[in-house]
């Protein structure tokens, strides 16, 4: 699970190892999923892409706006989540990554709003407020 912003990962943290094949590309991760996004938003009339399906992995989006300290817009922020479908309905499954992850998701917005995002060190705290959330 992770926050993606301009394309960047600028946090992270794994809960359960994945297969290797989703874990080999992690730095490619954060571009891959604000293209794909950007593409959906683009293609279909500013709707976003709620999660692709790939083998046993849904890779689960959840996009919001948050405002950096550099820029004077909102921009678009996405919270992300690999989840292992086995033999789960996926939209029973991004359901309930979505309703589980809203209140995490408007907490990291509110605390990091109007923040200094090029010190991805700032974002560090958070990670504990996710484990502690989620387990």
């Amino acid at each position: 699970m992770g926050f993606i912003f301009r394309g960047f990962i600028i946090l992270s943290h794994d809960f359960k190892v994945l297969p290797t094949k989703a874990t080999e590309k992690k730095n490619l991760r954060g571009a891959f999923i604000s293209a794909i996004n950007t593409f959906a938003e683009t293609a279909f009339n500013n709707n976003s892409l709620e999660y692709l399906d790939s083998g046993h992995i849904l890779f689960i989006f959840k996009i919001n706006k948050i405002k950096s300290r550099d820029y004077k817009k909102e921009e678009p922020i996405i919270m992300y989540g690999l989840v292992d479908k086995t033999k789960k309905n996926p939209d029973k499954v991004v359901r309930k990554f979505m309703e589980k992850s809203e209140l995490i998701f408007q907490k990291f917005i509110h605390q990091y709003y109007d923040s200094d995002f090029t010190n991805l060190s700032i974002f560090e705290p958070f990670e504990n407020e996710l484990k502690d959330y989620f387990l």
